[in-house]
């Protein structure tokens, strides 16, 4: 069985007697082998490249030529006898045998097996044609061929109503539109032949039809192909025969038409209201006078003020909850009727995976919308050839909401649509910011790329319409206690899209969810507090800034009184601002996640305005306070009594009286010092500990603490390598640009820096006594780092001398041997060394330079206004701005990139423990590769052995 299924038959075939060589030797001769000069490759051919006497031969996917007296079939995978050929044989695909008609039967059969005589002329094909209103008969009932074909005229009279079918082979009794109109298959004048409906001209339906496509947002209008050819016939159909698939039919072209009516043109909503206003008589569907009998229900009418009743009055007999068991009380099960562009109904369709959802996303990310509370975003930009391909017809919407009553009863409550591009008195009234003035609609559709065709129903469309924005609302009903919510709300706007160059027009879309509570009551109750209490405010100030007068001794009320109280008034109205914000803070905090059954929803950004300014407010006024405190407090007048008495008398020499008598024993002044210092330690001392305050808000972030705690009071890395290099004697000349770059002065100010420990101690000593000369590079300073712009000459001298130092890296046959290469840059780097050195000494005057600060707009605007042209320039930089090479200075870049890649991954992987390990991974990885880098580069430009560098 290891052989394989050919060797296997071999082996059974030779019997037992057939020697195990004989078999190898046997396989070796039959089994196919690989030449290793063989080859894996061909061309690659289409199918439509083939010629018009070939096949495309799917198995060897390559062109082959038909047999004799044949030719390609439609599908171009085939072959089918020429016309005038019958088929002999047929084995499927192009097996096939043709032989040629004799010259009395020249005519094929339609099934192409047999030769017959044709009553009159042949088609292309070379089959019989009848005429029009004739079938083709080739056979007798029993299925015997007859020698000649017969084309037998179908009976249109009264007895019949018959009509040849599209095939024209059979009969089929006419459309009963023909019937009915002129009791015949003719269609004849004065009546109307229009979408395959005959039409009487004496009936009270409008003839004056407008098959115009609006398009409102780029004031175009101009003549649609799809409702050319099938708005009056649907319109005819559903108004004469209540046709409901062409009723459907017609409100998807108003619907098209962003439900545009106007009462003076019969275009798609004039004939539509047309018809909903003669058949009152039909009745209403479900008690919803909006709704007629064989018509779908399209608006809510247009009456003024009607909007609010709607969203407004009645709430929906069920409620929601943020948890539970149940998922019918946690989730929004929103479906919808789903219909094509022609009117037929599709299905009944859940909301979730993304129906009305353009942007593409993970099923679960899709279907988080629909989770009662979760406020959402989503948006995205799709190509337009992507919109083109994917939407080759729109499909309608009408949405409902599905719940269950308290008897477990299913319901489903229609959802009403605010649609944004839906004109009234040629006025685009939903956009108004009043809702009473808006008109809801019901039917919606995505993209619709159908009625913007206008020739040619099979060519690219002129425009197409997209729903851009489509904003699901939900709100609260004001003073619920079980989770009640008014009718949800679907805004959606659409943008029109003109096609001029496909491949390169894009177009954004979003989809949102929102939930609102009315906030008036909390305002209200807000108001009544700050009310109150800022009532109380003035009483407490009235009484400080009279006990203020008190404490002063002045009675007169003069300004500064007035402006004292004021300065109470502001710290006590301030404490009634954070009072005020806080309890409402906490109400949110509290009632929000403590809830079950919904009563309190967070508000929304445009609702947290007035929050918002109460702790604006109430910070300003806190302020005021803080500096009216600060300023009294250091004005004070104090004094410290000593109550020490001396505890006897001394004798004392007196000087220039060559004598002696007794004195007072003086009292110590140190009791007095330690008081006052310790009064001095006492002034900031606070309850709450400050950095304990403030590392607690912050969470300990980890720059905040670094900045702030860590390097002032542990340890500071840039500052240490400053002190390195002035330990060290050596200072770093650094060019980040050309002609600009970084230097810090590192000569020591003990002229050397290599002794032994003892001297060293000596004159670290010595340093902290000052008595030795500062640091800096100005004599009588401490300024050692500079940001520094240097002219182009010195720039061309450090270059020569530069590039003697780094030729070692250039081809090998500009080099001379090994050792002296190395003596060249010895002796290159000694040559830098002394020309940097008297640089910084002033020694050339053709290169000098001179020091300066920089202006304010200069360091926040991060550029220098004056070019260095004769002289190079040195600006003090107090700030360490030469970490900007480094990482340490780019710690926000560092920082925002590190999110984001967090945040790029959890979205991805839903996984945060992922994410955050990822990040730290790509952390080392980078910074491996910045150290592998940076050493190679720092070896070779300062000729320091990479090995030394760890």
């Amino acid at each position: 069985m290891a052989t394989g299924g050919r060797g296997a038959v071999v082996a059974m075939a030779a019997g037992s007697t057939l020697s195990s060589a004989s078999v190898t030797l046997f396989l070796l001769l039959v089994l196919p082998r690989v030449s290793q000069a063989q080859t894996f490759f061909f061309s690659f051919r289409q199918p439509e490249t083939c010629g018009h006497n070939q096949y495309f031969d799917i198995s060897a996917l390559s062109c082959v030529a038909c047999g004799s007296n044949q030719r390609q079939d439609a599908r171009g995978t085939s072959c089918v006898c020429l016309p005038g050929f019958q088929m002999i044989s047929n084995n499927g695909g192009p097996d096939i045998t043709c032989k040629k008609c004799p010259e009395h039967m020249k005519g094929v059969t339609e099934d192409g097996w047999n030769c017959i005589s044709c009553p009159g002329g042949l088609t292309a094909e070379g089959k019989c044609h009848c005429p029009t209103g004739h079938i083709l008969v080739e056979r007798n009932v029993n299925g015997t061929l007859l020698s000649q074909a017969t084309c037998e005229l179908c009976d249109e009279s009264e007895n019949s109503f018959t009509v040849a079918n599209a095939l024209g082979n059979r009969c089929v009794r006419c459309e009963p539109a023909f019937i009915n109109t002129s009791k015949s298959c003719a269609c004849s004048e004065p009546n109307i032949l229009t979408g395959g409906l005959c039409l009487s001209s004496t009936g009270n339906f409008p003839l004056r039809m407008i098959s115009t496509a609006r398009y409102g947002e780029l004031g175009i209008s101009f003549t649609s192909e799809w409702f050319a050819k099938y708005l009056q016939s649907a319109a005819a159909a559903c108004w004469v025969y209540g046709n409901l698939t062409s009723c459907q039919a017609l409100g998807n072209m108003c619907v098209m038409n962003m439900n545009y009516y106007d009462s003076s043109t019969f275009d798609a909503c004039g004939l539509f209201q047309f018809i909903f206003e003669n058949t009152a008589a039909l009745g209403t569907v479900h008690s919803v006078s909006f709704w007629r009998q064989n018509l779908p229900w399209l608006f809510y009418g247009d009456q003024l003020g009607l909007a609010p009743q709607i969203l407004s009055t009645t709430p929906l007999p069920t409620n929601f909850s943020f948890k539970g068991e149940n998922q019918q009380s946690t989730k929004l099960k929103f479906i919808a009727a789903s219909y094509d562009v022609r009117g037929n109904f599709l299905k009944w369709q859940t909301l979730e995976g993304g129906i009305l959802q353009l942007c593409p996303d993970t099923e679960t990310r899709l279907n988080a919308a629909y989770s009662f509370g979760t406020t959402y975003q989503q948006s995205c930009e799709i190509p337009v050839p992507k919109i083109l391909t994917d939407f080759p017809t729109p499909t309608f919407y009408d949405v409902y909401l599905e719940y269950t009553d308290e008897n477990q009863h299913q319901y489903i409550w229609a959802v009403p649509v605010l649609n944004l591009n839906l004109q009234h008195k040629k006025m685009f009234v939903n956009k108004d910011s009043s809702s009473g003035k808006w008109l809801l609609t019901r039917r919606i559709f995505l993209v619709d790329t159908l009625s913007g065709r206008e020739n040619d129903l099979g060519s690219q469309p002129r425009l197409i319409r997209v729903a851009t924005q489509i904003s699901l609302s939900i709100h609260l009903v004001p003073n619920t206690k079980n989770g009640n919510i008014y009718p949800p709300l679907i805004t959606i706007a659409y943008h029109d899209i003109d096609i001029k160059d496909p491949s390169s027009q894009s177009v954004k879309v979003s989809f949102s969810v929102t939930y609102e509570m009315d906030q008036g009551e909390a305002h209200v109750q807000t108001d009544i507090a700050l009310g109150v209490l800022g009532g109380l405010a003035v009483l407490s100030s009235l009484l400080k800034t009279a006990g203020w007068k008190r404490r002063i001794g002045s009675p007169m009320i003069d300004l500064q009184t007035v402006a004292k109280f004021l300065v109470y008034y502001a710290g006590d109205l301030a404490n009634v601002f954070f009072i005020i914000t806080v309890g409402t803070g906490l109400y949110w905090l509290i009632f929000f996640k403590a809830q079950k059954s919904v009563s309190v929803l967070l508000p929304v950004p445009a609702q947290e305005k007035r929050f918002v300014t109460y702790v604006g407010c109430g910070f300003a006024l806190k302020a005021l306070q803080f500096l009216h405190k600060l300023i009294s407090q250091i004005t004070i007048d104090i004094f410290f009594i000593d109550w020490e008495r001396p505890k006897g008398k001394v004798l004392k020499a007196v000087e220039g009286e060559g004598g002696v008598r007794s004195a007072t024993v003086p009292v110590s002044i140190w009791r007095t010092y330690f008081v006052a210092n310790e009064w001095n330690e006492i002034q900031t001392v606070r309850k709450i500990n400050p950095l304990f305050q403030v590392l607690t808000v912050l969470f300990l972030l980890e720059i905040v603490f670094f900045a702030v705690f860590y390097e002032r009071f542990i340890e500071d890395k840039i500052r240490q390598f400053v002190d390195l290099c002035c330990m060290s004697n050596i200072s770093v000349f650094l060019l980040s640009h050309r002609c600009f770059g970084y230097y810090i002065h590192g000569r020591s100010v003990h002229g050397h820096a290599d002794t032994n420990m003892e001297e060293m101690n000596m004159n670290l000593k010595r340093e902290a006594e000052n008595l030795c000369s500062q640091r800096g590079l100005v004599p009588n300073t401490d300024g050692q780092t500079f940001q520094i712009a240097i002219s182009s000459q010195m720039r061309q001298h450090y270059d020569r001398i530069h590039e003697t130092l780094t030729r070692k890296n250039g081809p090998a046959r500009l080099l001379s041997s090994s050792g002296s290469t190395f003596e060249q840059s010895v002796k290159a780097y000694h040559t830098m060394n002394k020309f940097l050195g008297s640089f910084i000494d002033h020694v050339h005057k053709e290169m000098d330079y001179f020091i300066k600060d920089k202006l304010l707009l200069e360091r926040i605007l991060g550029m220098e206004f004056m070019e260095p042209m004769e002289k190079s320039i040195f600006y003090n930089d107090e700030g360490y701005s030469f970490s900007s090479v480094l990482y340490y200075g780019n710690e926000a870049t560092l920082l925002i990139y590190d999110l984001m890649f967090f945040c790029v991954v959890d979205l991805a992987c839903q996984n945060f423990i992922l994410a955050a390990f990822l990040t730290y991974l790509q952390q080392e990885i980078f910074r491996f590769i910045r150290n592998a880098v940076g050493q190679k580069n720092l070896a070779s430009k300062t000729l320091v052995d990479q090995r030394f560098l760890i």
